[in-house]
């Protein structure tokens, strides 16, 4: 099967450019869905391979392409695995606006009194052919790693800056960008998800 480009069902900026990278190897182009007009997927589900299926599918609907969708989150041991596929919407939960800066500030009150900061970044990527393809990819990224007590570090995005990998003794913000990709949640997905591809689509 000749494949060219892939949609990716999402609009973010960040997220397309860390993905393009990891599959140039494949000569594959991917596309943002909004360059095709493609409107926003309802994410109705509870889980990220549900929540990323229905993406990939609706981009693929609208398009007549291949679809990857990605849907990620920050999963708390002490908290049952929460917020999981509610991570974006975080803040508002407590009465703070919606962002990535109000997340860490929401999250780090919630935990101020727990002594388990165990803690995991999931992506999950999934790819469909079409949107009635009964085999769709599926490839999960975890990188586990502690709620630090206060931010550091000025890269990355996200939770990045209390997300404390023991491994470099660091957080994720404390990183450099390439050291980071390399061993972050997304950075694992792709490389499966180029895996998956090369083996069952090319």
């Amino acid at each position: 099967m000749k494949i060219e480009r892939i949609v990716l069902a999402s609009n973010n900026q960040g997220k397309l450019a860390e993905l393009q990278a990891m599959f140039a190897p494949l000569g594959i182009a991917l596309v943002r869905q909004g360059e095709l007009g493609v409107p926003e997927a309802e994410e109705p589900h509870r889980t990220f391979v549900e929540n990323a299926l229905a993406k990939a599918r609706n981009a693929a609907q609208h398009t007549g392409l291949p679809a990857i969708a990605d849907d990620a989150g920050l999963c708390v041991d002490a908290f049952d695995g929460l917020p999981g596929v509610d991570t974006a919407y975080y803040a508002t939960q407590f009465g703070y606006p919606k962002g990535d800066e109000n997340n860490v500030k929401a999250l780090l009150e919630q935990m101020r009194e727990v002594a388990n900061r165990r803690a995991a970044l999931v992506s999950t990527l999934v790819a469909v052919r079409t949107p009635q393809d009964p085999e769709p990819l599926i490839a999960v990224g975890r990188a586990v790693g502690e709620i630090a007590r206060q931010p550091t570090g000025s890269h990355g995005f996200g939770f990045d800056p209390v997300m404390f990998i023991a491994a470099f003794g660091k957080t994720f913000a404390e990183l450099p960008p390439e050291v980071k990709n390399a061993n972050s949640h997304r950075g694992k997905a792709a490389r499966q998800m180029v895996d998956l591809i090369r083996e069952r689509w090319l």
